[in-house]
Parts: structure tokens; C-alpha cells; sequence
């Protein structure tokens, strides 16, 4: 953890994450922590500078969420977003009002003054966009600051007390809607706080490996290979710090896609060297399977199987004391509710849930303080090949959830078919990296079709491709229609027992990306 960092202090805004990619986008290191974290962690923390998010509460709430005091005091540059402007004015004498003015969506701010925040950026005069989501807003400043911008419904837009580098915005610099969002952060933590700015992954990756080795020793781990993009860069990041005290196994279930299987086991056992177990276990996970339709169950089966099968081959190995998992950021972020207080929740690792307390091994973890974008930059870092750094996303399930209904080898044979036509046609066309993630979905639908002079009834197959930066919301992506047309003609020709194919256009919300 570098030395040089910054704390977002959250109070359940939706976007904070936005807020923490956008601080380490400028190179410098931050962390996002519940409002009620305190003092004396904030202390141990040593933050250089902490930003206040968002939050949908209120400030004229009697029991609303408040920054801790000593936030006020430690003497370190301070810039409240949106509900963190709103808190801070009030804890420091100002007031804050609900209006019958609310702004959401994009609106424009004048600036009326210079500060060290709008600093080679916005000049007075200047009109910039911005986007705003409020209810409240400030009415009267507390003594030191100055209003610096102004929009038509909040008279104090952006506020600044350049003397103690206390700084607030009404509006949401951190979403993509602020054009100039990304820069007025980058602003706080360089100008205003005086960061260097100089975390990179190349340090990460030196920190990382000097952190597995103080923590291994001379033990033995064990890392589960999903064949996934986390899971290879923790091994290929843990092979580099210990070598062979680390032991990869990658249980095959027979739920992948063509040729994946081969891929992940000629990438780690030929490439990298590392030593690897490869389990092929299709016929255990098909037989279990038979006859199941249910998409819970088929999850639990194919959970609890895995574990078993881990086990299994993990007892084979002998003496591991830790179990590697590929861990990544958000799933370890404290989520904020205003209920019960704050409360944690960690989700589960997909593939590998229920395996420390069963198995009674310590955790390794090298990614777990990096989100998605940063992982793919670490693989890279690491020199792992484009191709397999820049995959779509893939479930822990696998084909088993792109499969409707009951699952068959058959079923599966024909499915792997068709995904392999239109991923290819989807790299043809220079879209793969447009695209979030794309796949096919065999329906558990037949339809008549007329091939040739003979009449066939054989299965429908959906295609699906969104556009996400997250996987929490998602847009079904515009394909031409005669992109649609050619790979609809190539699986109706080339992969026997297709007669239709359709394209899914539904967003998320309110559909999910995966169909089961």
C-alpha cells in the first residue's frame, strides 16, 4: 500500500466506486471505507487527503449520516461530493435546506471565482456541463468559504475554502456525464493535496510480490483455476513471487467453451511453467446434472461438486497451508445502510465459496484491494498474452446457465458451435473489445424450419452482447443489421441442429446479462 493515499469516506451513494477508480486513474492510491469508520483507524490510516461522497439520505434528517469530526481537524485537504458538500457545510456552521428546485441529470454550472481546485481548468466566465442529483442544497455558507460556481437550482455549485483546502461540489464529478469530472479530481489530489501521484502497477506489482512472501514463507499454496482472467493473474502474480510452493488446479467441469480447457492448461503448465493439476471431471459434473432444470440447483450442484472435486485433488497435493483466490476489490467493499448502521458484505468467490473453512487454510489474496480494469492492467504488467487478459466475462456456472432447461452433451456440443461462430464474427468485425461480453444462449425451444426441400424442427438460438463498464447495469449493443444477418446465415448453415436465431435487445435493468 502506498504510502501517498487518499480516503473516500461513503455514505451509500451508488457510484463511490466511480470516485475511487477515478483517484487511482490519476496514480494515486485510495480506499473506500464506511462514514462510520473512526477516528482512530482514520488516524492509523494516515490519509493525505479524504473525499466525502454521495449519499440518498438526507442532511435535514435528524439521524442522518455525518462525517466523523475528525475529518475537520487533521489538517488535510477535504472535497465533499454532492451529500458530502451538504455535510460538510452543516457540521461546520452552514446550513442546508431541501428545495423545491431539484436537479437531476445534466446541468450547467457558471463559475464565478478562481480556487485551487478549478486550477488550469475552468476560468471564471467559463459555462461547464456537469451532472447533478440532489434534493437539498446549501443555503448559507459556514465562515471561510466562498461560493465558486453557481448552476440555476444551487446557489453555492461549488464552494472552496482555499486556507484549509476544504472544497465542495453539488454535482458528481466521478461519473462520465461531468466531462470534466475526471480532470477537477485529478485537480484535488495533485494540485490541491500535492501527490505525486506515482502509483503505478508496475509498483503495485513489486509491493504485491514482497507482500505473498512475507506472508508464505516457506509454505505451500494452492490456487483454484477457474480459467478466468482473476484467477490466472493471482497465480501468475503468486508463481512469480514463490515459484513452485504454488501448486494451480484447474478442475475441468465440461461447462466451458470450445477449446478453453486446452487453452488454460498449454498457457500454465507449457508457457508459464507452473505446476499444475488438471482435473477432467466433465463426466462426474454432466452425470449430476442429468435431468436438473432448475437454474438454483443447477448452481449448488455444480458449487458443492466443485468443492469436492478441489478437495480431492488438493488433498493429492499435500501440506498446503494457503488456498490462493483471485479476490477482487468490490467484493470487499463495505457496503453503507442506514437502517441497522453500517453493514459488511462480502461476496463469496464463485468458484472457490465455502472452500477455506472446509479445507482450514489461510487466504492469499494479492488482488483484492485492485478493481477489473486494474487486474486486466496487472496481467498485463505481468505479460500475460492481449487475448487472454482482454476476455469477456465468464460465469462461475459456465455454459451450464447458457443452457435453459436440461443440460445435455449434445445440448452443449451445439451451443459451443454456434458461440465460436459468432465470436469470431464478432473479433471479424473489430468489435470484440467494444463489446463487454457476448454469447449465445441455446433456448429450450424447437421451431419448424424448411432447409433445402425438407422440413426440420430443430432448436432456437439467442444471441446476446452488452456494453457495461461494471456488470451492474448493461446495454444490449447496436449490431447492423447485416452483421446480425451474416452470423445468423453462418450458424443456421454451418452448426447442425439450429434452424432460428434470434438477438436479445433487453438492457439491465430490468434484465440480467445471463440468462439463467
Amino acid at each position: 500500500m502506498s504510502a501517498e493515499r487518499v480516503l473516500i469516506l461513503d455514505f451509500g451513494s451508488q457510484v463511490t466506486q466511480l470516485i475511487a477508480r477515478r483517484v487511482r486513474e490519476a496514480g494515486v492510491y485510495c480506499e473506500i471505507h464506511p462514514f462510520s469508520m473512526s477516528e482512530e483507524r482514520i488516524r492509523d490510516y494516515a490519509p493525505k487527503a479524504i473525499i466525502l461522497s454521495g449519499s440518498p439520505a438526507s442532511v435535514t434528517e435528524e439521524n442522518g449520516p455525518r462525517a466523523p469530526e475528525v475529518v475537520f481537524t487533521l489538517g488535510v485537504p477535504v472535497l465533499g461530493i454532492c451529500y458530502g458538500q451538504q455535510t460538510m457545510c452543516h457540521q461546520l456552521g452552514g446550513t442546508v435546506s431541501g428545495s423545491d428546485h431539484r436537479e437531476f441529470g445534466r446541468a450547467f454550472i457558471e463559475v464565478k471565482q478562481t480556487c485551487a481546485l478549478f486550477d488550469g481548468l475552468w476560468a471564471v466566465g467559463s459555462r461547464e456541463q456537469v451532472w447533478m442529483s440532489h434534493g437539498d442544497r446549501v443555503t448559507a455558507l459556514p465562515d471561510g468559504f466562498q461560493a465558486v460556481a453557481v448552476s440555476d437550482g444551487a446557489p453555492f455549485a461549488a464552494i472552496a475554502d482555499d486556507a484549509r483546502q476544504f472544497y465542495g461540489v453539488q454535482f458528481h464529478p466521478e461519473v462520465v456525464h461531468t466531462p470534466h469530472g475526471a480532470q477537477l479530481l485529478s485537480n484535488f489530489v495533485h494540485r490541491v493535496a500535492g501527490l505525486k501521484g506515482d502509483w503505478t502497477m508496475a509498483a503495485f506489482k513489486q509491493q504485491a510480490i514482497e507482500k505473498i512472501r512475507a506472508q508464505v514463507g516457506s509454505g505451500k499454496v494452492i490456487c483454484g483455476l477457474s480459467g478466468g482472467v482473476d484467477s490466472s493473474v493471482a497465480a501468475v502474480l503468486i508463481h512469480e513471487a514463490i515459484g513452485d510452493q504454488l501448486t494451480c488446479i484447474f478442475v475441468d467441469t465440461g461447462l466451458m467453451r470450445a477449446g478453453e480447457a486446452e487453452e488454460v492448461v498449454t498457457l500454465f503448465r507449457d508457457h508459464y511453467n507452473i505446476p499444475l493439476v488438471h482435473r477432467n471431471a466433465s463426466e462426474l459434473f454432466l452425470g449430476k446434472l442429468a435431468g436438473v432444470t432448475d437454474p438454483e440447483q443447477k448452481r449448488k450442484i455444480i458449487g458443492g461438486l466443485f468443492i469436492e472435486v478441489f478437495d480431492e485433488e488438493s488433498a493429492k497435493v499435500g501440506g498446503a497451508q494457503f488456498l490462493a483466490q483471485g479476490t477482487l476489490y468490490p467484493d470487499v467493499i463495505e457496503s453503507v445502510s442506514f437502517t441497522g448502521g453500517p453493514s459488511v458484505t462480502i461476496k463469496s468467490h464463485h468458484n472457490v465459496g465455502g472452500l477455506p473453512e472446509r479445507m482450514k487454510l489461510k487466504l492469499v489474496e494479492p488482488l483484492r484491494e485492485l478493481f477489473k480494469d486494474e487486474v486486466r492492467a496487472l496481467g498485463r504488467e505481468l505479460g500475460l498474452p492481449a487475448a487472454f487478459i482482454g476476455r469477456h466475462p465468464f460465469p462461475g456456472p459456465g455454459l451450464a446457465i447458457r443452457v435453459p432447461g436440461e443440460i445435455t452433451p449434445e445440448k452443449l456440443d451445439i451451443l459451443r458451435k454456434a458461440d465460436t461462430v459468432y465470436l469470431e464474427e464478432i473479433r471479424n468485425a473489430g468489435l470484440y473489445d467494444a463489446i463487454w461480453q457476448a454469447f449465445a444462449v441455446l433456448l429450450p425451444v424447437r421451431t419448424v424450419g424448411v432447409m433445402g426441400d425438407g422440413r426440420t424442427y430443430d432448436h432456437v438460438l439467442a444471441l446476446r452482447a452488452v456494453t457495461s463498464t461494471d456488470g451492474m447495469t448493461a446495454d444490449w449493443y447496436p449490431f447492423p443489421h447485416d452483421f446480425l444477418a451474416r452470423v445468423s446465415n453462418r450458424i443456421v448453415n454451418e452448426v447442425r441442429g439450429v434452424n432460428r436465431v434470434v438477438y436479445d435487445i433487453t438492457s439491465k435493468p430490468p434484465g440480467t446479462i445471463e440468462w439463467e
